[in-house]
């Protein structure tokens, strides 16, 4: 099994195959509009410009279990992206991450990349309270927070997790090695 066998729904609730990304380098993200890394959408913006043409793909996914960071619905979230931070990758349709709804596709990414990723946060109660509740779910891989970010390489095949905190420009040159 890899990326390629799993159907999301696009921002007007049509089912799509991941298989018309085959051959692409992509970066598949859960994302919120409300959220402390919300600005990552320009930087995710401009991987996507520099290296769209050498066959990069970022496939945003908003999410709004993390305290409620994604209100609205698809298309005023599509909005915000558009008009705020001149967004032209894909944008999916709401999804869940963790727990019991969590989509396919998120439990796949987690399974193959479950490691724990760095999560820095000065709010120590909210670091607490995220922790206790990853520990006590004991899903494997259990996702943080918004902006936690998988590469996957053209043969769908998951190679990396960052963090919430991670910089999208951080990510570059693990990105030019698969392009």
């Amino acid at each position: 099994m890899n990326i390629y066998d799993f159907k999301v729904k696009n921002r007007q609730g049509d089912e799509i195959s991941l298989e018309q990304f085959k051959g692409k380098v992509l970066i598949i993200v859960n994302t919120a509009t409300g959220c402390g890394f919300t600005p990552q959408y320009k930087g995710l913006e401009e991987l996507y410009e520099a290296y769209h043409e050498q066959g990069l793909e970022i496939l945003d996914f908003p999410c709004n279990q993390f305290g409620h960071q994604a209100p609205g619905s698809d298309d005023e979230i599509h909005e915000f992206c558009t008009a705020k931070y001149d967004t032209k990758f894909d944008q999916f349709a709401k999804i869940e991450v963790n727990g019991d709804n969590a989509a396919p596709l998120f439990a796949f990414l987690k399974e193959n990349q479950p490691d724990e990723e760095i999560f820095g946060t000065k709010n120590k109660l909210a670091m607490k309270a995220i922790k206790k509740r990853a520990k006590s779910t004991g899903e494997k891989g259990f996702i943080k927070g918004n902006f936690t970010k998988f590469l996957v390489d053209r043969d769908g095949n998951v190679v990396k997790r960052y963090a919430p905190t991670t910089e999208p420009k951080k990510m570059e040159e693990d990105l030019k090695e698969l392009l």
